[in-house]
Order: structure tokens, then C-alpha cells, then sequence
């Protein structure tokens, strides 16, 4: 039989952070997967399209959320700004507060 070892410790099962608008808690897929995939979109273009920030707003927040932001009506920088947010909180650039 093989070696077995048992990770599990050395893992964190933590929640994936949340934004806030206007008192609305929106949740950020932070799973590895989402991440991978963004940094994939962004690579190293710094000239982002405006279907690549919907690609990613598709991956990053839930149906449930998109919904509860489409209610918002946002002006296009302002989706780019939750959009980027996001991003930097699932990447590590924005640190979350409680």
C-alpha cells in the first residue's frame, strides 16, 4: 500500500469574504478555481475589455448576488470599481474588515 498523509490541518476551510453595498452582503467565490481563472482573464494585458470584466463579475459572484446587484442600476466605473474590488479581496491586494 502507498503512503497515505492526511493534509487536512495544514488546510483552511475558511467562508468566502464578503463585500458591502449599502448594507447588502455580496459574497466573492474565493475558491482557487475562480482565482485561477481571473488571473487567466487578466494575465498580463493591463488593458481589460468590457467582456472580460462581465466574464469575471460571472464568475465572482453568485446568481443570487447578481441579481441583488442588477437591482442596483450601477454606473459602468462603479461596476468596474465592485467588479475590481473583488478582486483585490480575493487576491489578497484588499484586506477584509469585520
Amino acid at each position: 500500500m502507498g503512503k497515505i498523509v492526511d493534509i487536512t490541518d495544514k488546510l483552511e476551510f475558511e467562508e468566502n469574504p464578503k463585500l458591502v453595498i449599502k448594507g447588502m452582503e455580496l459574497e466573492v467565490n474565493a475558491d482557487a478555481a475562480t482565482v485561477l481563472k481571473i488571473m487567466g482573464i487578466l494575465g498580463e494585458d493591463s488593458n481589460v475589455k468590457p467582456g472580460d470584466i462581465v466574464r469575471m463579475y460571472e464568475l465572482i459572484f453568485s446568481d443570487a448576488d447578481r441579481r441583488k446587484i442588477d437591482k442596483l442600476k450601477l454606473q459602468f466605473t462603479d461596476f468596474q470599481t465592485l467588479v475590481f474590488s473583488a478582486i483585490n479581496l480575493i487576491t489578497g491586494e484588499e484586506e477584509s474588515g469585520e
